[in-house]
C-alpha cells in the first residue's frame, strides 16, 4: 500500500477549514507522516482584477496579520512545527505548487466545495491545485453536503 510521508495541508483559514484540517489529521496520524500547513494571501490587486484607485496596503497588512494568527491556530490542532508552517502572497495553485515542490510533498490536501456547473466550468482553487501538481492531491469536500 502507498504510504504517504509528507502532506501538505492547503487551507483557505474559513470556518469550513475545520473539515479539512480533521481529515488531515487523521491521515498524519494513519501515515504517521509528516504534515506542512500553507495558506496563500491573494494580493487584492489580484483578487479585485487589476487596479484599485487607492492605497491598500494597510488593509493587506491586517488581512496578513489576521491569516498568521488563524494559521497558527490551525498549526496547533494540527500539531505542526512553526518551521513547517507557509504563509505566503500570490496565486494560490502556483504558491501550492511550488512549495509543495520545495519540500518534497507528495500530497497536497485541499478543501473543495464540490460545486457544479458554470462554477465548475470557471474553476476553483481545488480544481487548479489539481492541475499540474507535482504529486497527488486529495480535495475534501467541504460545506453543505447533498
Amino acid at each position: 500500500m502507498l504510504e504517504y510521508k509528507h502532506m501538505l495541508v492547503g487551507l483557505d483559514l474559513s470556518s469550513e477549514s475545520r473539515e479539512v484540517a480533521q481529515k488531515a489529521l487523521a491521515m498524519k496520524h494513519a501515515f504517521k507522516a509528516k504534515a506542512s500547513i500553507v495558506h496563500v494571501v491573494e494580493p487584492l490587486s489580484i483578487a479585485y482584477g487589476g487596479d484599485v484607485p487607492m492605497d491598500i496596503s494597510n488593509i493587506q497588512d491586517q488581512i496578513h496579520e489576521t491569516a498568521a494568527k488563524h494559521l497558527r491556530e490551525f498549526s496547533e490542532y494540527l500539531g505542526i512545527e512553526k518551521s513547517d508552517q507557509h504563509l505566503i502572497f500570490g496565486r494560490p495553485e502556483s504558491e501550492i505548487h511550488a512549495l509543495a515542490s520545495t519540500i518534497g510533498a507528495d500530497l497536497i490536501i485541499v478543501g473543495s466545495h464540490g460545486r457544479h456547473g458554470l462554477a465548475l466550468l470557471l474553476g476553483s482553487t481545488a480544481n487548479g491545485v489539481l492541475q499540474g501538481a507535482p504529486c497527488d492531491v486529495l480535495a475534501i469536500r467541504v460545506g453543505k453536503k447533498e
